[in-house]
Order: C-alpha cells, then structure tokens, then sequence
C-alpha cells in the first residue's frame, strides 16, 4: 500500500509541475519534440529486482496516444525453495491514452494491454514408490490495464513509471492431470528509462 502511494503522489506532483511549465496558448503548447515518434525504453525496474530484461518499443500517434510492444525474459530460473519470479517470458501490445493538455505524448497515461506470457510452475508429485518435484513451463494469453507517468527530457530522454494488473484468461493444462495452471493473475510493473527519436 505504501508503494502504490507513493508512485502516485510522484505521479501527481511530477504532472502538476510539468502543467504548469507550459500553461499558455494551445498553439504553444508543443514547444518541442512534436517530429520524433518512436521510442526505445529498458525497464530498469525488472532487470535490477528480477535479473529480467525487459525492453520495449512505441509509436507516437497523435499528442494524446500511442501503441508499442514490450518484450520480457527472466534469465533466472524459478525455484521452489526462493521467492523467484516465475514469469520466464512475454510478449505484450499495448495502447495508450494521455492526458496531458500541455505535452505531446507525455504526461499521465491510461494504458490497455494483452500478453502473451510463459509461466514456471513447480508442484509436487507422488507415485507409488517417490515423492518428486517438478517445474512445469505453461503458456497463457491475458488481458490488463495499467497507470502511469512519462516524462521527456527535451534532449529526448524519457523516464517513466507504470503499475498494471491483468487476468490470464487462457489456462494452460498440465502435463498431470491433477495439475493446472495457476497464475491467473499477471502484473506489468516498471521504471522504464529509454530515448525518443
């Protein structure tokens, strides 16, 4: 609960002083930036707490959207004895709505999202002679929503910051017949520093 607080007063404080920097005539209120459309972003986030690279790619539309793609592998593998995150790989489009009156694609952003993602999951099993545990890898599509701020250096620096939650909504099944698949719930969480062109 601290955590989501404290994102959103960053949030908050960064928009309210961003929106007053350029409080003036609409006809002004792009004073730079408006020709660079693309951006590249690494989320600094999940490589320092899960040793995952995450990179991503979006494509300014209009000053009040845009669309792009994130690409995520965990390079640790999952274990049942450590708390490990046990996404191993994803694939997500999103689309996003700004809101901001005073910058072009920047500022606080809604944002609509679907993943395609690859899930280890460790069980134990039991036969008639051994106990044994095993990680089992499943595939599942979601689909989500999620918050956040960017912010865009006028060098064409972008830091920005998001929290989404989504539901799988494809279970895969189990290699066991008494298994099935169980994270249901996925989480698109970051601090993304990247570069707009």
């Amino acid at each position: 609960m601290k955590k989501i607080l404290l994102f959103l007063l960053v949030t908050f404080v960064s928009l309210s002083f961003t929106a007053q920097e350029f409080e003036g005539p609409k006809e002004n209120r792009y004073p730079e930036g408006v020709e660079k459309k693309n951006e590249l972003k690494l989320n600094a986030f999940n490589l320092i707490a899960f040793a995952a690279l995450d990179i991503s790619y979006e494509k300014l539309i209009s000053s009040n959207s845009s669309y792009g793609v994130a690409i995520f592998y965990n390079f640790s593998d999952y274990e049942n004895d450590d708390i490990t995150f046990p996404k191993k790989f994803s694939i997500t489009p999103y689309y996003r709505w700004f809101f901001s009156e005073y910058q072009y694609a920047q500022g606080f952003f809604i944002e609509g999202f679907g993943m395609l993602n690859t899930f280890q999951d460790f069980y134990d099993s039991y036969d008639y002679n051994n106990n044994y545990s095993k990680i089992e890898t499943q595939t599942s599509f979601g689909l989500g929503i999620s918050v956040g701020g960017k912010f865009v250096l006028k060098e064409g620096f972008t830091a920005e910051v998001l929290a989404g939650v989504g539901r799988n909504l494809i279970k895969g099944e189990s290699q066991e017949d008494y298994n099935t698949f169980q994270n249901e719930i996925i989480g698109r969480f970051g601090v993304s520093l990247g570069y707009r062109f």
